[in-house]
């Protein structure tokens, strides 16, 4: 298994066709410049919406807790053989079924992935409707995709592979 996460890591770190974290930083920060010239203009057409109306009209609703359920729903599971599966707290598994306000942490939705037994796939999306990614530049992203695509879902084999390479362990 660690000589496949190995190839695997070796691959897609050394891909070309990924971009390095200074060059997208750069990327953003000069798509994100505004000339003051541009500013006063956008000022002076006066658009006719200030900042609140644009939250409200283009705020979308919690995709990651409808996503979240389908899943659970799909694979006739119980929300407590989903969070006692990776140990996740009952009160913060509640929180995420009733509150519709709940942004969950990036370890969270891959924990309770892990405990959905997701694939590559429905991993990815469940991680992009909390607005996360596992980005291909970083060994422990790669390994957390890794093991989505090896079908490996039990932390603790999840924390050997982390700890192999001197990442970040899930506590459990």
């Amino acid at each position: 298994m660690k000589d496949k996460l190995q190839l695997y890591l070796d691959e897609n770190l050394n891909n070309k066709t990924y971009v390095g974290f200074k060059k997208a930083r750069y990327e953003v920060d000069r798509a994100c410049c505004v000339s003051n010239a541009l500013l006063y203009d956008l000022e002076e057409e006066k658009i006719g919406s200030n900042i609140d109306d644009f939250i409200k009209n283009n705020k979308e609703e919690n995709k990651f807790q409808k996503l979240l359920f389908k899943y659970i729903d799909e694979r006739g599971l119980k929300d407590s053989d989903v969070y006692n599966k990776v140990h996740i707290d009952r009160r913060l598994f509640s929180k995420i079924r009733s509150d519709s306000n709940y942004h969950p942490s990036k370890e969270t939705v891959i924990l309770l992935g892990f405990a959905l037994e997701l694939n590559e796939k429905e991993i990815e999306d469940l991680l992009l409707s909390a607005s996360y990614s596992l980005p291909k530049n970083n060994v422990y992203d790669l390994i957390i995709r890794f093991c989505f695509i090896e079908g490996i879902y039990k932390i603790q084999d999840i924390n050997d592979l982390l700890e192999e390479y001197k990442c970040k362990l899930f506590a459990y």
